[in-house]
């Protein structure tokens, strides 16, 4: 994610005369080489715009500069509107509207009409936000001192939202084979994903998969069997088998990264000419970042690939995660995430343990191996991007992962347990009411305002499940939503 950046576009006008604007572009620069030592990405001052060509040169040039990920905007003095109006009508980065003013305090003994001339942000930005109104432009907005931490964490989490964006709309997804047969969820308008999203949905075939782990040679096999051996501890005897999965991985990542794809799924129901499912080789592969959905299941993988680098300098943890039994003891009420084998290591607690089981469904003529553990503890949240048809609406829970309350020593397989808000049976209502799936991606990293954010760069719609929700106010506002979509 290092080669993001973001723009700073400051705005004034010529009526304070060049003493002015020299001032207006000196503060500019420093406050963005202080404030991109504090930033996850660098804030490059780019221009103090006084007139309609300077403010449609610059958005001209951010559009079309991909290490470009957004742009902050800042009326240091007053920045008549209609001189943004051609920019900023045809600005296609996500836009952050930062109202700030370089002095903290207002200095009592020094306070004159030139002071008041040069320091015309509450003017200035008021000036701005009347114009993003009317054009009802999505934007972040952000008020507080520049110096502040919290304004600075604010800027940071709305900037990992907008490089989001950035993957969102590079990224390419590889699916191998076709959905799990009869599953409604995981089916999607790929054309309007793409049309709203950026993503590139394909399918390449199992049997072009197989051919490529023929290629495979053993000398690549031992190479990644030491990395799995430094990487996780080997608990079982069945090296062919761990092996196997090793060739698959290798296969998957040279066909992906041919394609320039960090996103793939697969299903247990189409596994032509392969002696396993994915399991482990899945798993590994999550770790570097790739995006991964079961069942076919490739909006849940694309997603999991954005999240993954929105939470990039985090706890390094969002993962393709899926619901799977309920503990409904009084006082003591969980959900259990897991999956047959595909949970990502990075949210392990300890250290992983590979180990070989048999799977009773799918084509497995080996038991496949797989990476066995507990979750770790952490406010975190799921996230769910389902079709309506017609829209896309992203659904986002908060959760508090846990230690698993129990041992499960029969259960094989990766899993987390987590407590869901406001509590585990209506946040279960309220998830049901709004259409969330089965399959989500769970993140430590990324928050629910960054995913509201991601949602208003996109113009998707976002529905949240807090400490705070009901489900007579989630119907509510649901109702409304659909209502307000149909007439966009």
């Amino acid at each position: 994610m290092n080669k993001y950046s973001f723009w700073f576009v400051v705005g004034s006008q010529f009526l304070y005369g060049p003493e002015v604007l020299e001032t207006v572009d000196q503060r500019a620069r420093e406050m963005a080489g202080e404030l991109s030592k504090a930033l996850p990405f660098p804030l490059l001052y780019k221009v103090t715009a006084k007139t309609n060509q300077e403010i449609a040169d610059v958005v001209k040039q951010a559009n079309f500069d991909d290490s470009c990920a957004g742009i902050i905007t800042w009326c240091h003095t007053f920045s008549p509107s209609k001189m943004w109006i051609n920019g900023l009508t045809s600005l296609q980065k996500p836009w952050c509207h930062f109202a700030t003013q370089y002095n903290r305090e207002i200095p009592n003994e020094e306070i004159d009409m030139d002071f008041m001339n040069l320091n015309q942000a509450a003017h200035g930005d008021r000036e701005h936000g009347f114009l993003g109104a009317r054009l009802r432009a999505p934007r972040k907005v952000i008020a507080g001192h520049w110096q502040d931490e919290a304004v600075r964490e604010r800027i940071g989490s709305w900037m990992k939202a907008a490089v989001g964006v950035a993957v969102s709309k590079g990224l390419k997804v590889m699916r191998f084979g076709d959905n799990m047969r009869e599953v409604a969820v995981t089916e999607g308008d790929k054309v309007e994903v793409q049309t709203k999203l950026g993503w590139q949905v394909n399918t390449w075939a199992v049997g072009d998969l197989v051919k490529v782990m023929d290629a495979v040679t053993d000398a690549e096999i031992d190479a990644l069997m030491e990395t799995y051996k430094a990487e996780y501890d080997i608990a079982t005897d069945k090296l062919d088998h761990i092996r196997y999965q090793a060739r698959e991985e290798i296969a998957m990542k040279k066909m992906l990264d041919a394609e320039g794809c960090m996103a793939f799924s697969n299903t247990f129901q189409d596994l032509y000419g392969m002696e396993q499912l994915p399991g482990l080789a899945s798993q590994h592969l999550m770790a570097q970042g790739y995006g991964y959905g079961g069942e076919g299941d490739w909006k849940v993988a694309a997603m999991t690939a954005i999240l993954k680098a929105m939470g990039e300098g985090g706890n390094g943890c969002s993962l393709f995660m899926e619901d799977y039994t309920y503990n409904l003891a009084e006082g003591a009420e969980y959900s259990l995430g897991a999956h047959m084998l595909e949970v990502c290591p990075c949210c392990a607690a300890g250290k992983p343990r590979i180990e070989t089981h048999h799977l009773g469904i799918g084509m497995n003529e080996k038991d496949p191996a797989r990476l066995v553990f507990e979750g770790k503890e952490g406010d975190a949240i799921v996230v769910s991007l389902i079709d309506m048809g017609g829209r896309l609406r992203l659904i986002c829970q908060d959760i508090h992962c846990v230690k698993p309350i129990l041992p499960m020593p029969n259960l094989p397989v990766a899993r987390v347990m987590w407590q869901a808000e406001p509590s585990l049976t209506t946040g279960v209502e309220c998830w049901i009411t709004a259409g969330g799936a089965h399959h989500t991606v769970l993140s430590y990293d990324v928050t629910a305002e960054q995913m509201k954010d991601w949602c208003t760069m996109l113009d998707i719609e976002f529905v949240h499940i807090g400490k705070d929700t009901t489900v007579e106010s989630l119907e509510h506002d649901l109702f409304l939503s659909d209502l307000a979509w149909k007439l966009k």
